[in-house]
């Protein structure tokens, strides 16, 4: 159901199915479509009090119908991840677009969005399906294993799935090991089988400079 129209347009062709993606981000479709603005940050109350706690603005449409539709964002690049009964942990400004049938949440993350001021939580998709995330730049996808761990920029983090620990390094930076100073306060390890999505540009943070 999702391809890649090019690197940063995704076609989702649809046969009476059901896809969410984010609000505003639908460029063009053909066929019949019906629209519903869905509320982000998760699905039911658990999903209502995190938005409130945070703020976090996640805003989601469902678009059901019979045709294509092709959706983009400020020219991000588009991945395409697949979940197979496993969870996808995506920072919310990073997902576009995921099947209908997949079930989206937050999870909080504590110090990392604490420090980084993206709020304290992460959303969650799960089940089985395909999931759209966008990168600034193509991302690149880092394999962890148990002899691998694998220590992350939490400017460039964009999501991870697989049986991962994840785990935080305060009071150093990839700056200040080379002297310059500035910069996140932490960084990101991950530990034990999985993927970590990465881009190959910093988000700005309140952290300090990037």
């Amino acid at each position: 159901m999702f391809r890649l129209q090019s690197n940063k347009v995704l076609a989702v062709d649809m046969t009476g199915d059901a896809v969410k993606a984010k609000n505003g981000s639908m460029v063009a479709y053909d066929g019949e479509m019906a629209f519903k603005k869905l509320s982000g940050g998760g699905e039911g109350i658990r999903g209502m009090v995190t938005r409130r706690l945070t703020g976090e603005q996640m805003t989601l449409m469902e678009v059901k119908g019979r045709g294509t539709c092709w959706f983009a964002d400020r020219a991000s690049e588009i991945n395409l991840v697949s979940i197979q009964g496993d969870r996808l942990y995506v920072e919310s400004s990073n997902l576009l677009a995921t099947d209908g049938g997949l079930r989206t949440g937050t999870e909080f993350t504590g110090l990392r969005g604490a420090s980084q001021g993206n709020g304290l939580f992460t959303t969650t998709v799960e089940g089985h399906g395909q999931a759209a995330i966008m990168s600034d730049g193509p991302a690149v996808v880092l394999r962890v294993s148990a002899q691998y761990p694998l220590t992350v920029d939490p400017g460039a983090y964009v999501a991870h799935q697989g049986n991962l620990r994840q785990s935080f390094q305060s009071g150093v930076t990839f700056r200040t090991l080379l002297g310059e100073g500035g910069g996140e306060a932490f960084q990101m390890r991950f530990e034990g089988d999985g993927l970590v999505y990465v881009q190959p540009s910093e988000r700005n943070t309140i952290a300090g400079d990037v």
